[in-house]
């Protein structure tokens, strides 16, 4: 494993495969690069392909006061710049797709595609109303790790996730560094203007995977997307198809690849 500083805090990525373009994997909150290993078995000999541990993440640091999605976005422009990639397509995961959106609008002559797996199912629209907001944040500073892990096992997870995935998660859900936690999750929950701001900004076709066990609004789509979007729904799984049902996210993305290579 290699690493970039990026701010004084270490960023770890791994490299795979050779050749253009490159495939850079950005995973979502709690979790880290290795959910994306059946991915990377499955295009490395087809593209080179990155994948990065986000600040505050698997093997990367956490030396860091700040924890917001735009600084996220920021570890994702670092990873772009000092590895000098280009010709990219960003693939995020959950809040790692609104960290790939900060780094396609900023970095747009290096991005040539962007594809956001199970999110943006509300574009810019917020997630909570504010007594909402208040309680969970209340939670969240008395009990970490017991209100993290409730929150995986009720919104990200079904009755039908295996048991042993169920298990992954939460535990990964409650061992989340309690300070990057609880401020990345309120950075989340105040992100909707922005988020709405750079999808109006991006020049590129969004594509997204999106799980169905929630539905994706396709008129927030409609209407904040300023290019276009396409939309590809898999059936079954979590939040977390990656490691679910990698064969068919493995088979659409496949599809969506070659799609955005032919234009």
């Amino acid at each position: 494993m290699k690493a970039i500083q990026h701010h004084g805090v270490e960023i770890n990525y791994n490299i795979y495969g050779a050749g253009s373009p490159t495939l850079l994997f950005v995973h979502g909150s709690f979790i880290d690069q290795t959910y994306w290993q059946n991915q990377v078995e499955y295009f490395k000999n087809k593209y080179r392909i990155v994948t990065i541990d986000l600040a505050g993440h698997g093997k990367s640091g956490s030396n860091r006061d700040v924890w917001t999605i735009e600084e996220f976005g920021e570890d994702v422009i670092a990873i772009l710049k000092q590895l000098d990639l280009q010709n990219t397509i960003l693939i995020g995961h959950s809040v790692g797709a609104d960290a790939t959106l900060e780094a396609a609008v900023e970095l747009s002559d290096r991005v040539t595609g962007i594809i956001a797996i199970d999110y943006f199912k509300n574009a810019g629209t917020p997630l909570l109303d504010k007594d909402q907001v208040e309680k969970i944040t209340e939670n969240l500073n008395k009990d970490f790790a017991n209100t993290s892990g409730e929150y995986a096992k009720m919104a990200l997870l079904t009755p039908e996730t295996p048991p042993a995935i169920t298990e992954k998660i939460v535990v990964a859900y409650r061992n989340a560094d309690p300070d990057m936690g609880t401020k990345s999750i309120l950075s989340a929950f105040e992100y909707a203007e922005r988020e709405r701001k750079l999808l109006q900004q991006l020049e590129l076709k969004l594509y997204l995977i999106n799980v169905d066990y929630k539905p994706s609004s396709e008129e927030l789509l409609e209407k904040y997307t300023k290019s276009s979007y396409e939309l590809h729904t898999i059936h079954g799984t979590s939040h977390f198809p990656m490691i679910e049902n990698p064969d068919q996210l493995n088979k659409i993305l496949d599809e969506v690849l070659t799609e955005i290579l032919v234009k």
